[in-house]
């Protein structure tokens, strides 16, 4: 019944088509045509159901070598399992479809890629979630597991297209060192946001809030940055 309800449907994709717009606004040279950013949100939900697979295969064999519950178990889980196979999933998808596409001339390009990327991932989520979950979870995730989302594409965009710049300047260490960069940032990010999450105890609560109120108002900065120094690559 939950799965057909329109208001939680709508609740669900409403933050990250929200945070779509403002990336594409911010976007101020030259917009990216429409249909490729519609297959890289495609790609997004792609990346859903690929880290579904890794993560179900990860998950079974750390149950197999460790104690479910304790802190090493999540730590891995977390860090490597789930971290790795989410970012992991949104930049190879990212890089195979945009690396090569004459529409990637500018370095914000990279930001506005790699966002469209995590939210078409974090709209596939939030739906899930809160199809099993309801409404309040809805509201909860509009705050912090979706901007999160889009915060991992703002790190991972600006590394990307910085790495697609230096490798058109024809500095090929440079370039690796950047497309490294541009997915263990958001991999760092990703499993620390989910690992501080999974601790219960009331005093790690303010170390959440404080660690989303920096990422985010770091990726706020980095993203206005980003686009009032944006430069062609070509």
């Amino acid at each position: 019944m939950l799965f057909f309800n329109p208001i939680l449907i709508i609740a669900a994709t409403l933050p990250a088509l929200y945070l779509m717009y403002r990336i594409y606004h911010l976007d101020h040279i030259e917009k990216e045509p429409p249909h490729l950013l519609f297959a890289l949100f495609r790609l997004g939900l792609l990346a859903t159901a690929i880290a579904i697979v890794l993560e179900w295969v990860g998950t079974r064999i750390l149950q197999a070598y460790i104690d479910e519950g304790t802190m090493l178990y999540n730590a891995i889980m977390y860090f490597i399992i789930v971290a790795i196979s989410e970012e992991g999933a949104k930049y190879f998808l990212l890089k195979r479809r945009t690396w090569n596409d004459p529409n990637f001339n500018y370095t914000f390009d990279g930001v506005v890629y790699a966002v469209f990327v995590s939210l078409g991932f974090a709209l596939a989520e939030n739906i899930m979630y809160v199809m099993l979950y309801g409404f309040r979870v809805a509201l909860l995730r509009a705050v912090t597991a979706i901007p999160g989302h889009a915060c991992f594409g703002i790190f991972m965009g600006t590394w990307y297209g910085m790495a697609k710049r230096y490798e058109q300047e024809g500095n090929r260490s440079a370039s690796r060192a950047c497309s490294v960069l541009a997915f263990l940032i958001p991999a760092l990010l990703h499993g620390t946001y989910n690992f501080i999450a999974s601790i219960n105890n009331d005093s790690y609560g303010w170390i959440f809030v404080a660690f989303i109120l920096i990422m985010f108002f770091v990726a706020i900065r980095l993203v206005k940055h980003m686009s009032r120094t944006d430069q062609p690559i070509y």
